[in-house]
């Protein structure tokens, strides 16, 4: 008998365990760009550097929880498939993706501020 549940999709054995139950209207998953991040009235700098001879791109100015920095800075290198990291509440990204990155926070509801040359 268990393996007959193994040939069965969810809703069949939930069916099969809760014959009472009512199902509810299906949750509509969030989209790519419908984040729960804490949107600030300030605008986040984008800046230019180059640090050890290499070119990077230093995002600060955000005022949300840890947990949300973490999240925008996951986001972000994930979009754009470069490598970076979070320190001293600034994320720091490897080469000069500024111009791709403040229309990418643009999209998400963030104001930028483009800082330098």
């Amino acid at each position: 008998m268990p393996f007959l549940y193994q040939y069965m999709d969810l809703q069949e054995q939930l069916k099969k365990l809760f014959p009472d139950h009512q199902p509810s209207e299906e949750i509509e998953p969030l989209q790519e760009n419908e984040t729960s991040l804490f949107l600030q009235k300030e605008p986040l700098l984008c800046k230019y550097e180059k640090r050890k001879g290499k070119a990077t791109t230093i995002i600060e100015g955000y005022l949300g929880t840890t947990e949300d920095f973490k999240m925008l800075t996951k986001s972000i290198q994930k979009k754009f498939n470069v490598g970076g990291s979070v320190k001293e509440e600034c994320i720091i990204l490897q080469g000069d993706y500024r111009d791709k990155i403040m229309v990418f926070l643009q999209e998400m509801g963030f104001k930028t501020k483009r800082v330098g040359g």
